[in-house]
């Protein structure tokens, strides 16, 4: 029996596809763990070699996030912030719910002299961010929505910083620390409300996780 060309074709590169899905998957893994270690430099690295392996990689399930915002964070991070400035600009044209890219955007510009501006991006990604943990608190109260920011510490910080935004007496350097927490702490979210769904799940006897 012959095999059609084609099929083996197809096959190829469905094979192919997946295994540049996992490589940027294992990349993405490794370069968050580093960058919640503080070590910046070798973040950048995986999420750059996670963009060149499969550039669409989205992590995460609940809250979903693309390369670029990973790697425009660490730019920042880094001190690279002209290249991190271009490379969130691109990361929230791409995607519309780019929130923590969003803020780190905004403090891109603050930090090059740009502080209208990016006061005001900054302010857009922390109402983003509030209005999708309470989108999914509601939505999805009686499964995974429950389990992000259940004590309101994510949505209080954003509240508090919003009001001085808006009341135009801006201490910037607070800005920029809260600005940072806060985009910090919605990534370190998605992995504490995973475990916190899995231990639930492990006391009542069953289930795998569904967040991630």
């Amino acid at each position: 029996m012959k095999t059609n060309p084609y099929w083996l074709w197809l096959a190829s590169i469905v094979f192919l596809c997946g295994c540049a899905t996992m490589k940027a998957g294992g990349d993405v893994t490794i370069g968050r763990q580093e960058m919640f270690k503080g070590n910046n430099e070798a973040a950048l690295g995986y999420f750059q070699s996670a963009w060149q392996a499969d550039p669409t990689y989205k992590y995460g399930t609940a809250y979903q996030q693309g390369l670029l915002s990973y790697i425009g964070r660490t730019q920042y991070l880094t001190g690279r912030l002209p290249q991190a400035r271009d490379t969130l600009q691109k990361a929230v044209v791409a995607t519309d719910n780019e929130d923590i890219a969003r803020i780190y955007l905004g403090l891109t510009l603050i930090r090059t002299d740009n502080r209208e501006a990016g006061l005001k991006v900054v302010e857009i990604g922390m109402r983003g961010i509030h209005e999708w943990l309470d989108w999914v608190n509601e939505a999805f109260r009686f499964s995974f929505g429950q389990y992000w920011d259940p004590a309101h510490e994510i949505r209080k910080a954003i509240d508090n910083d919003l009001a001085m935004i808006t009341g135009r007496d801006i201490d910037w350097q607070r800005l920029i620390a809260d600005s940072e927490w806060v985009a910090r702490r919605m990534e370190e979210e998605g992995d504490k409300a995973r475990n916190d769904e899995q231990r639930t799940r492990q006391r009542n006897g069953g289930g795998q996780s569904s967040t991630k």
